[in-house]
């Protein structure tokens, strides 16, 4: 995923640290802007789960029925909402976790022993396959 209006990115190790201006990085900016999810949002809704950016909210969404897999217009852009999402509830519920970006445009959460996670492609896996289950991966993420 390539965000050029996300503005200039100060490298630092792997991934890029976000920054709006060029300037200081602005995380609160970039998360909510991240954390819209907007398809996963609606389909969640649309079958009673609330995303409430809880680990909680990522157990409900690995109970879905996966209809989405059967519109290969609506799945990539469903697995990038789910990796968003995942993404999001790491960022807000784990200590020293924060967005970066890989040179090449795509989002990852960077935790703070340094792992960078790609939650996008682990976004698009579970839409496909339904493995790993987001909870799952959160779980692991959590406990590093």
């Amino acid at each position: 995923m390539n965000i050029p209006f996300l503005g200039h990115r100060q490298k630092k190790s792997g991934a890029a640290v976000l920054s709006a201006d060029g300037g200081a990085p602005d995380p609160e900016g970039i998360a909510a802007l991240l954390s819209e999810c907007e398809l996963l949002r609606s389909q969640a809704a649309e079958a009673g789960v609330g995303l409430d950016d809880t680990a909680a909210s990522l157990e409900a969404l690995d109970q879905l029925v996966p209809r989405w897999r059967d519109d290969e217009e609506v799945l990539p852009w469903l697995g990038n909402d789910a990796g968003l999402y995942l993404g999001t509830v790491i960022v807000r519920t784990v200590p020293g976790a924060a967005w970066g970006l890989w040179p090449h445009g795509r989002p990852v959460v960077r935790l703070a022993s340094g792992r960078e996670v790609d939650v996008v492609t682990a976004g698009h896996e579970w839409a496909a396959s339904g493995v790993p289950e987001l909870s799952q991966l959160y779980g692991e993420v959590a406990e590093a």
